[in-house]
This record gives C-alpha cells, sequence and structure tokens, in this order.
C-alpha cells in the first residue's frame, strides 16, 4: 500500500509541474523590497548633474517684443519632462472633424529653445510628439530658426511637415528663419483637406509647410482643448525666448491690451529637474504603478545608452546561472508605460554583466551583445511597439519591428498589461526562435541560420540599456518570473 500511495504521489506531481518547466528553474520576484540579488550597474545615474528648469512665460501687460501695442503673450520657455503651458481655453473642446484656425505675430529671440505653438490637449501632455496635438514646432538654432508643421492622434501616431524640403526616408532640410524680427503667422486645419484625411497648413512670412493627416491616423481621433504656448515636454534642454501678439483663434480676437486670463500650469516656475539626457533613474522603486499585488516594482527613467562612453550605459538585474542560446528562457510578469519620447528604447530581458556592457568606439549597433529580449520602441511616427531583439556574441542580431505588422502596441498611458518572452532553442527548424506577447498578442522572431551557433551567454536577466543614445521611456514591471538556471536533468 506504501509502495501504491508513493507512485500516486509522484504521478500527481508530474501532472501539476507547470507547461514552462522546459524552460529552466524559475524564479519569482514581487519586489516587495529591495531584492538583494539583484545587481545595479549606473542605473542611478549620477555623471550627469540635474538642471535648472526656468518657466516664465504667460501674459505680459508691458512689453511689446511682437510688435503692436504694450501687451503680449510669451517669454522664456523651457524645454523640460514635466508639462507646462499657458493657454486659451476653447470654449467646448474639438476635435479632427472640426476646421480650426490660429494667426498673429510672433518673434522668436535669437538664442536655443524648443516650443510648440497651437492647439492641444491640457490632459494629455506627455512626450516630444504630446498626443492630441496641432501645432508649429519652433526649434531655436542660433541666429536662426527651424519651422515644423505637425500633429499627433490621440493614439501617439503622427506626421510632420517643415518649412524647407522634407526627403522622406533621407532627410529634412529646414529653412534657417532669421530670429529677431516679427513675422505674421497662421495655423490652419482642413478637415477635408489632404485628400480626405485632413490637411495641416503653418504659413510664416509667407513661406509655408503642410502636413496630410493619415487616414489611418484620422481614425485614431484627437481632442483639443487649448490653443497656445507649450516647451516641448522631453527632457531638460536649453531654454529660448519666443512672443506672439495679435493672435485670432477661431475668429476670437485677441491684442492682449489686458489680461486674456488665459489657463496656465506651470508656465512661472524654477525648480531643479533630474530628468536630464542621459541620468539614468531605473530600478527598485517602492511605487506600485504596474498592478503588482503589493507596493514595490522594477522601472523609472530609462535612457537610451552610448557605448562610446562606460558613463552612458546602465543596467539593472538578477543574477542568474549562465545561460546560452542552447537554454530555452522564459520570462512574464506585468508591465506599465507612463511616458516615451520619440526616439527611445526600453529594455527587459536576459544579458550578460561585461558583454552588453562592453564599451567600443563605434555605434553601429544599437543591440547590446548576448542580449535576448523585449524593446519598448516606436518609430515616432507610429508609436511604441513591444517586439522581440537579440545579439549573439558579435555582430549578428535582429529586431522583429514595428513594420512588421506583427508586433503589439503598447501605449503611454498607464493602463498595466500582462507580458511574456519564450526563447525556444528548437524553434524555427533548430535556429532558435523568440517569442513575446502582449496581454495575449503574440510576435515572434526566428534567429539567424547559424546565430545559435555563434553563441552567447547571460548571466543577468531584467533592465540593460542599448547602445545608441537617445531619448527615455518611464515604465516600470513587477511580478515576475523568469528563467536563473538551466532545467534540472531529466526535465
Amino acid at each position: 500500500m506504501n509502495m501504491k500511495v508513493l507512485f500516486l504521489f509522484l504521478a500527481v506531481v508530474e501532472v501539476a509541474l507547470p507547461a514552462w518547466s522546459a524552460e529552466g528553474n524559475l524564479r519569482e520576484e514581487s519586489f516587495d523590497r529591495e531584492p538583494a540579488n539583484w545587481e545595479g550597474i549606473n542605473n542611478r545615474n549620477a555623471h550627469f548633474s540635474p538642471r535648472t528648469v526656468t518657466q516664465d512665460f504667460g501674459y505680459s501687460a508691458s512689453t511689446r517684443h511682437a510688435g503692436g501695442q504694450a501687451g503680449e503673450v510669451g517669454g522664456k520657455i523651457n524645454p523640460a519632462g514635466e508639462a507646462a503651458y499657458y493657454g486659451h481655453r476653447l470654449p467646448k473642446p474639438l476635435d479632427l472633424d472640426s476646421p480650426v484656425s490660429a494667426s498673429g505675430k510672433i518673434l522668436v529671440a535669437r538664442g536655443p529653445g524648443h516650443f510648440l505653438l497651437g492647439f492641444f490637449n491640457a490632459d494629455t501632455l506627455n512626450e516630444w510628439r504630446t498626443p492630441n496635438t496641432l501645432v508649429a514646432r519652433i526649434n531655436g538654432r542660433g541666429d536662426g530658426f527651424h519651422c515644423h508643421v505637425e500633429y499627433c492622434s490621440s493614439r501617439w501616431r503622427c506626421e510632420a511637415g517643415v518649412i524647407g524640403r522634407i526627403v522622406r526616408g533621407e532627410r529634412i532640410e529646414a529653412a534657417e528663419i532669421p530670429c529677431g524680427r516679427v513675422y505674421e503667422w497662421q495655423l490652419t486645419y482642413d478637415p477635408k483637406g489632404g485628400e480626405g484625411g485632413g490637411l495641416l497648413t503653418f504659413t510664416l512670412d509667407g513661406k509655408t509647410a503642410t502636413c496630410s493627416i493619415l487616414k489611418e491616423h484620422r481614425a485614431d481621433g484627437a481632442r483639443f482643448t487649448h490653443f497656445g504656448l507649450l516647451p516641448i515636454p522631453k527632457t531638460w534642454d536649453s531654454p529660448g525666448e519666443a512672443w506672439i501678439d495679435d493672435v485670432t483663434v477661431n475668429g476670437k480676437r485677441f491684442d492682449f491690451g489686458e489680461d486674456p486670463r488665459w489657463d496656465g500650469l506651470n508656465n512661472r516656475r524654477t525648480y531643479e529637474t533630474t530628468d536630464t539626457r542621459p541620468r539614468f533613474d531605473f530600478g527598485w522603486s517602492a511605487t506600485r504603478l504596474a498592478g503588482g499585488k503589493g507596493a514595490g516594482e522594477l522601472g523609472g527613467l530609462i535612457f537610451r545608452g552610448d557605448c562610446r562612453e562606460p558613463a552612458r550605459m546602465g543596467a539593472y538585474g538578477d543574477r542568474i546561472s549562465t545561460l546560452t542560446l542552447n537554454t530555452a528562457l522564459y520570462a512574464r510578469g506585468k508591465i506599465s508605460m507612463i511616458r516615451g519620447v520619440s526616439d527611445s528604447t526600453a529594455s527587459i530581458g536576459f544579458y550578460n554583466s561585461t558583454w552588453s556592457l562592453r564599451s567600443n568606439p563605434t555605434q553601429n549597433q544599437g543591440i547590446p551583445m548576448d542580449y535576448v529580449g523585449i524593446n519598448i520602441e516606436g518609430p515616432s511616427s507610429e508609436g511604441f511597439f513591444f517586439y522581440p531583439v537579440y545579439r549573439v556574441h558579435g555582430d549578428v542580431a535582429k529586431a522583429l519591428g514595428w513594420n512588421s505588422g506583427k508586433a503589439p502596441r503598447i501605449f503611454p498611458d498607464r493602463k498595466v498589461h500582462d507580458w511574456m518572452l519564450k526563447y525556444d532553442p528548437a524553434g524555427a527548424d533548430g535556429r532558435g526562435q523568440i517569442t513575446v506577447t502582449l496581454d495575449g498578442q503574440s510576435c515572434t522572431l526566428d534567429l539567424e541560420a547559424g546565430a545559435k551557433a555563434i553563441g552567447a551567454s547571460f548571466n543577468r536577466f531584467g533592465i540593460c540599456t542599448p547602445w545608441i543614445d537617445g531619448n527615455s521611456v518611464k515604465v516600470f514591471f513587477d511580478d515576475l518570473q523568469y528563467t536563473c538556471g538551466p532545467a534540472e536533468p531529466g526535465r
């Protein structure tokens, strides 16, 4: 009887083994406290000092930089990660089915600067290509400035035009417009223009830039609550100065002879920010944004790295047994994306604490060496995607990419998602295959022929920065489960 009971017990245990047992020994981490086994390398980057942000723009009763009588709107506008604006609240919110127009005078002072002028949604200010916008983007270049016109839908998809010339897929040749002069400007949106998708037009001093709204982006929708000025909301950059006057918004005129009492957010404020490129600030956090069972999670502010300088690369990961491309790998958990600036990447996966952070003088490869994981990445015209990437011990690398048509989209909207990463060394007829899932939507990436034979080794699991520099993503992960060692013999 005792032997029968033993056999029955073993049978029950075998049936109860989880389907992922082939992925090796698994470890769970809920981040209820700062994990002792996790290693941080430059993840709380102290090489780049905090910066002072000075926003000092809005209504000015006594100045007349932009011409006309005393009274105008403008001042010092400082690009920063924290949102700010000064704008006229529209009588009712408008959308992409509504024609809109604005005009006036503008003076851009000499020097740097980067700001938006146009229609925006005060509730969704977030990132360089901030959603729900129809705007002109003014970029100070010293004695001159560049002028773009752009939109961004409610789902972070966008397009742009420029005063100058765009060679699609190759380069932007922006005209250099002299600073320190007063120009007439006009911004219009025709919902019936642009072959029916909508047409955005910006004219400055008789020069025009246009941008057609793509029909699939038009279907996303957009909602505009205000018209006005706002700094580019990405990360700290050098401030500039600009002024507008004699403004008309959808037929309503403002000569600024008296205070228009427009709405403002952080437009008269000086403070210190640590959101300055590329000051990494990620690792264990006491927050609870990714929907974990309790407080405590992994994540934060993640800039792209730069392999040319050790100070510009970072990682935070669990010390695991050395694994290879002959080992099945598995990871899962929860994720919430808070913010994503154009030209940015955040990654989670299996990496090597030495080779994935190796400094070298060229930037010919963005994926770290010895890496299998997931990228959160653009392009800016399409928002953000969640897809598999890998690189072996050498230059052979591959990413599924956004244009595969299969990668799941992820939005910087604070929503919580379930995700999974699985590498099967026997997949793709033995070449190896990576599967990534976000809320049940899956995509796969096959390793190139011969990649597995070149090999790679992984001794950490967590966040590792890419090798080509860029902007930032703010994202959090929680309730992780991941391979920490090879499968036990017989499994």
